[in-house]
């Protein structure tokens, strides 16, 4: 066992100085010191030494194993594979390593979308508000004059905490940024304030969706409000195309299709002509809802409709990212796929 140690070491010794570049001082380092090297062979001889003399040997061992490792450490490890002679500067693994800029991390295009939209409507008068995003069936429904039996609070369809069958008001994910506008509103009467109140809300909701191309169970929107007195469908129409020009260019083509929704009357869908694919001409992209918000939900939040009136829409952030960006697949935001970070 010692004349195969002092062997290993003596081989060794000689063999790492020929080793000129990073590759053949790597393979020394595997044949003698790796894993499946030389001193690694030795250690199960030692079962065949005499118990008298295993200490011996054992520290022997340890000897010669340290022995070549300080050799390898003092010939410097080049690593990356490169072919690069020995014995320039020694690598200080101390020192921060060297930053390559092209791949320096961002924020999430999400997250740089919402920041966009929100810097638009702050230049319109918008100021932001938040509100949780586990609610209650009443904020979320009720106050938002959806009644009972509306196909929108089928359980099938929503995210819900507690069981509605035996709850009263049960907690809920918000499937609707809108819940936020009931809060802003119950606010403001609960301090005897009175409007005008102008916000976006921006934020993540939730539904049981399947998904697919143009659809998730998690997806970001953002909510307007605004409620003064005269405020008309013209004012909502002007505040879009607004937006419309200052997010997506001055030739942005948008429409206002009339739909129902039970929290606003008159309602309408605002679609948006937006090419998703660079080789495919440009289609109308709906982006979300809109309206005038109805007379019951101002009441419902203790504002009185004969003085008050007031706009709301809602879009989803990630259909403007992917018409704003070019990007044909919904999922491709969640994917963390590296290469396609890098690019939007």
């Amino acid at each position: 066992m010692l004349e195969a140690l002092n062997e290993v070491e003596s081989q060794g010794l000689a063999a790492i100085k020929d080793a000129t570049d990073a590759e053949s001082l790597e393979a020394w380092r595997i044949a003698y010191i790796g894993p499946k090297g030389r001193i690694r062979g030795l250690m199960p001889m030692m079962k065949d030494v005499p118990g008298d003399q295993k200490a011996a040997v054992g520290k022997r061992l340890n000897e010669v194993k340290s022995a070549l490792e300080s050799a390898f450490e003092a010939r410097g490890s080049m690593g990356g594979g490169k072919s690069t002679k020995l014995g320039g500067p020694m690598l200080d693994l101390t020192e921060p390593g060297v930053i390559d800029t092209k791949i320096l991390g961002r924020r999430h295009i999400i997250q740089r979308v919402r920041s966009e939209l929100v810097e638009i409507f702050a230049r319109l008068g918008f100021e932001v508000a938040q509100g949780p995003e586990l609610e209650d069936d009443e904020h979320n429904f009720v106050k938002l004059n959806i009644p009972p039996a509306h196909p929108a609070r089928d359980p099938i369809d929503n995210f819900y905490v507690d069981d509605p069958n035996e709850v009263g008001s049960p907690r809920m994910l918000r499937s609707q940024t809108s819940t936020v506008q009931i809060r802003t509103m119950e606010k403001m009467a609960a301090e005897g304030r009175t409007p005008p109140v102008k916000i976006v809300s921006p934020g993540r909701v939730y539904r049981p969706d399947t998904v697919d191309a143009t659809h998730s169970f998690m997806f970001h929107q953002i909510e307007g409000l605004h409620i003064d007195r005269g405020v008309s469908m013209s004012d909502l129409k002007s505040t879009l195309l607004q937006f419309a020009h200052a997010y997506f260019g001055a030739d942005a083509e948008i429409r206002l299709r009339p739909s129902f929704f039970p929290f606003t009357e008159p309602s309408a869908e605002f679609d948006m002509m937006i090419a998703l694919k660079p080789d495919e001409p440009a289609k109308w992209v709906e982006l979300g809802g809109c309206g005038m918000v109805d007379p019951n939900v101002l009441q419902a939040c203790g504002l009185d409709p004969e003085q008050w009136t007031g706009f709301a829409f809602g879009f989803g952030i990630e259909r403007i990212a992917m018409g704003k960006y070019g990007i044909p697949d919904i999922r491709m935001l969640y994917e963390n796929d590296v290469r396609f970070l890098q690019r939007v």
